[in-house]
């Protein structure tokens, strides 16, 4: 007598869909992958990430290498769909496709191994990095020591709430309210969002919720860019609101001295 065991009809499905469903995006991740192999093109998009659009000069400026070198990089993360490109009269200019790009970019950059630490080259490479550990944006929302010291006082405060599901609460939503910060209504993209920082490895605050937030800071003078970095810093202005409204102590809004 036969023991063999015939499996449910949808689970045998199931099993011979998966390697067709695997085969069919496997070589796309691979090529995604390839794309952000390069050290030099991973620079771009991690230049990228402050939201703004580049020329390939400045991109190439940034990364150390040639214009001729850039333009060969750009066009191929352009040609994989990483990065979009706009045209006014004879400039170009390069920016992250779009949010899912820039999610990407960031969440690969919190679980990249640890570089071991070695003394920077000059003052200006270690006031830059110290400028974007302490405040910087991830695309269009607040990252940093400072980004993940809003999330976690909003926690506390119980404006915002973990438990199911990272969310508004209603809270929360009468403090934007205060403050005249307005969130766009959109269904392509959640309101809220944790976003692993690649600096202090916790969440900072992503979706619209996050990007409100950050546009707003921008447009009333409670933080400003420094540079043509992705760095910022926030101003006395932003210290009064911050430290206010949720008490961040001065501490965490000033950059950690050299």
């Amino acid at each position: 007598m036969s023991t063999a065991v015939r499996r449910p009809r949808a689970a045998a499905h199931a099993a011979a869909s998966a390697p067709a469903a695997a085969d069919h995006e496997g070589p796309g991740l691979a090529a995604v992958a390839r794309l952000l192999a390069d050290g030099t093109r991973a620079s771009f998009c991690l230049a990228l990430l402050d939201g703004r659009a580049w020329t390939p000069t400045e991109l190439a400026r940034s990364a150390g290498v040639a214009p001729s070198t850039a333009t060969e990089h750009l066009n191929a993360l352009v040609a994989g769909g990483l990065l979009t490109e706009e045209r006014q009269g004879r400039h170009r200019y390069v920016r992250l496709a779009d949010q899912q790009v820039a999610e990407l970019i960031e969440n690969l950059a919190a679980v990249a191994p640890p570089r071991p630490a070695t003394p920077p080259r000059t003052l200006s490479a270690d006031s830059r990095r110290r400028a974007l550990e302490h405040a910087r944006t991830c695309y269009d929302h607040l990252a940093g020591r400072v980004g993940v010291a809003i999330a976690d006082a909003m926690t506390e405060r119980e404006l915002v709430d973990w438990e199911h599901g990272l969310r508004l609460t209603p809270s929360g939503e009468r403090w934007l309210s205060e403050l005249a910060i307005e969130v766009p209504s959109t269904v392509r993209r959640p309101a809220l969002r944790p976003c692993l920082d690649w600096t202090e490895r916790r969440p900072h605050l992503a979706g619209t919720v996050g990007a409100a937030l950050c546009g707003h800071a921008l447009e009333a003078g409670w933080i400003t860019r420094v540079g043509s970095t992705r760095a910022v810093l926030v101003t006395p202005a932003g210290r009064v609101v911050l430290a206010e409204r949720l008490g961040l102590s001065e501490a965490v809004l000033t950059p950690a001295p050299r």
